[in-house]
């Protein structure tokens, strides 16, 4: 009896793990050249690949903003409810291959994105170009 209820702990705490350790759900952005918190970014799994769309934005005199600067479909759009994560996959302890927007610069960016290991409400978000790139720190919100 005492085997099967230590048994069973353990799976619930290994499931645990496990759905802690996901990239799924709300995230603040904080932007990395100014420290600010941007907006509010939801990441949700969809067909096997990682999504995210803007789902809050911090100040509330740019709810309303457009992607001026972007170059396709979402010209014009509103930011607020844009997908800016496209496709991501996952290798290992990290997501990657797929794409990333800023809708201020209207560019679109390789991505990777990964859990802090030391802190599973830490994202480090990463856009790049050949060698060059940015990374920012997103934080789980509720």
């Amino acid at each position: 009896m005492k085997s099967t209820a230590i048994w069973i702990i353990g799976v619930l705490f290994s499931m645990q793990l496990c759905v802690a350790q996901s990239v799924v759900g709300k995230w603040k952005t904080i932007d990395d050249e100014t420290g600010e918190a941007k907006s509010i970014v939801e990441i949700y799994q969809q067909n096997g690949k990682i999504y995210g769309k803007v789902v809050d934005i911090i100040d509330a005199s740019k709810r309303d903003g457009l992607c001026e600067k972007c170059k396709d479909s979402r010209k014009n759009k509103p930011v607020l409810g844009m997908e800016i994560i496209d496709g991501l996959t996952k290798d290992d302890d990290e997501y990657s291959d797929g794409k990333i927007l800023d809708p201020e610069k209207g560019k679109e960016y390789k991505c990777k994105i990964w859990l802090d290991e030391d802190n599973e409400d830490k994202l480090y978000v990463r856009g790049y170009v050949a060698f060059f790139y940015r990374t920012q720190h997103w934080y789980r919100v509720e």
